[in-house]
């Protein structure tokens, strides 16, 4: 599953493709959740876009999402303080 609760934050487990034509959610991979991002896997531009755009999709300040794990990965984890599950499934148009 790609998002579980981690005791008042969430987590997402996400699979990166960096250097896409646009930014978007792809929807599930495994057991993550794909997405798609424009900026290119270079000097951490493609981790600073992730959580802009984890960010602007979910309505909370990029101080509320924290890249866990996967800094040079294509596989990275997300935490997210502030949202709730329903919301997140919503926000990133999946429904569960």
């Amino acid at each position: 599953m790609w998002l579980r609760d981690d005791g008042g934050a969430l987590v997402l487990t996400l699979h990166i493709q960096p250097a896409a034509k646009k930014t978007e959610v792809v929807g599930v991979h495994g057991d993550a959740l794909k997405i798609r991002l424009a900026a290119p896997p270079v000097d951490g531009k493609a981790n600073a876009a992730l959580i802009k755009f984890i960010a602007a999709q979910l309505g909370v300040s990029k101080n509320s999402v924290t890249l866990i794990s996967g800094d040079t990965a294509r596989a990275k984890r997300l935490r997210v303080v502030g949202v709730d599950m329903s919301a997140v499934r919503q926000q990133l148009s999946l429904g569960s």
